[in-house]
């Protein structure tokens, strides 16, 4: 198991952790602890800001430049539809809670 998520986001495969920093980030910009907001996110009870910082902080965690990270979201997360962004932002806050399939096209 391992802690990062490979997926498509906008303009091509990018992975995806939510490395401690990058928690402890996410924790202030929700005031949340990272167990309440998995849990948010679970029971279909995030913000949309939830969905759009996991995503980002993600792709830095992953080893994407911040700058970069955050054109990565302007243009492929903002103004999109929830049901674009849920799903990959669930696949991020799992990988690190429970660890991502060495292979996770065997899943």
């Amino acid at each position: 198991m391992r802690l990062t998520h490979t997926a498509f986001f906008g303009d091509g495969e990018h992975a995806f952790a939510l490395t401690d920093d990058m928690i402890a980030e996410l924790e202030r910009l929700a005031d949340l602890g990272i167990g309440a907001l998995y849990l948010r996110a679970v029971n279909m009870q995030f913000k949309l800001a939830d969905l759009i910082e996991v995503i980002r902080l993600g792709l830095i965690g992953g080893g994407t430049a911040p700058e970069r990270a955050a054109q990565l979201v302007d243009t492929y997360a903002r103004n999109r539809p929830i049901d674009d962004l849920y799903p990959l932002a669930l696949d991020i806050l799992d990988a690190r809670w429970g660890g991502a399939l060495e292979d996770e096209a065997a899943a």
